[in-house]
């Protein structure tokens, strides 16, 4: 199955809200490589690294977020497979 590696800026109310953690399970569920770190400008940085389904099905879930989150936008961009191992969350950029 085809690999694809996608990098996501979500903005809204995604900080405070257990975004972080929510898109680690989420992402570890759907067998996702990558990381994901809160942005001082508010937003929330992730690199989804799997099968393309599976990263499609992730960006689809990111669009809502854990329950108490407002996703506002997500900036798509195409990115290259950093080499994670697994999925991890990051320190604040």
């Amino acid at each position: 199955m085809a690999q694809s590696a996608v990098h996501l800026v979500i903005t809204g109310r995604v900080q405070g809200v257990g975004f972080r953690a929510w898109t680690c399970a989420e992402a570890r569920r759907r067998g996702l490589r990558g990381w994901v770190r809160n942005r001082h400008d508010g937003s929330v940085e992730t690199l989804l690294i799997g099968n393309e389904p599976a990263v499609a099905a992730m960006i689809e879930a990111c669009r809502h977020g854990p329950s108490m989150a407002r996703v506002d936008d997500i900036e798509r961009a195409a990115a290259a497979d950093d080499g994670s191992p697994g999925f991890a969350e990051r320190h604040t950029v």
